[in-house]
């Protein structure tokens, strides 16, 4: 009887080893990788618009993209889309076009801001904003969801958006 007793035990402190272990694995991450989620989201950075310094026929407003710690790292590529400028929450009617090299890859997260320039012509009828949206692109496509920028800026036919540049 002694006998049954010690294997009963034995066994019974193989399975809550195992179980144990079992629990382990199951708390671990998916993938070897960051679990951090990914700084081009929308949710997970800020953007403002600033004045630049104005260029022949045009004045340039700066929009820069900051991450907090805690997000990990991504690759923008290109001018942001779905460009629209609100003021008040009243959209203003004025469609956004690119200019640049829309191939150039750049780092963006905690400790690498980046930017992209607003260009609108000098020449002809603006109109005030006070916030931009936009969707972000990937080298690889569009970052789903829509980023919105707050400051203060005038829009007008013909404006233009540069890609996104490293630096705030």
């Amino acid at each position: 009887m002694r006998t049954n007793w010690k294997f009963a035990v034995t066994v019974a402190a193989t399975a809550l080893t195992g179980a144990a272990g079992a629990g382990v694995a199951q708390a671990s991450p998916v993938t070897a990788g960051s679990v951090a989620p990914s700084a081009c989201r929308p949710a997970n950075h800020t953007a403002e618009i600033t004045d630049a310094p104005a260029s022949a026929g045009h004045r340039h407003y700066r929009v820069t993209l900051t991450a907090p710690r805690g997000y990990e790292p991504c690759k923008l590529a290109g001018s942001p889309t779905n460009v629209r400028f609100s003021d008040r929450g009243s959209e203003i009617g004025v469609t956004a076009g690119h200019y640049g090299n829309q191939a150039t890859v750049v780092t963006f997260g905690p400790g690498h801001p980046v930017h992209f320039d607003i260009q609108v012509p000098s020449s002809g009828r603006s109109t005030a904003a006070g916030e931009a949206s936009f969707t972000l692109q990937a080298p690889d496509g569009e970052i789903p969801g829509t980023s919105v920028a707050q400051g203060e800026l005038k829009v007008a036919t013909g404006t233009l958006i540069g890609p996104v540049q490293r630096g705030a």
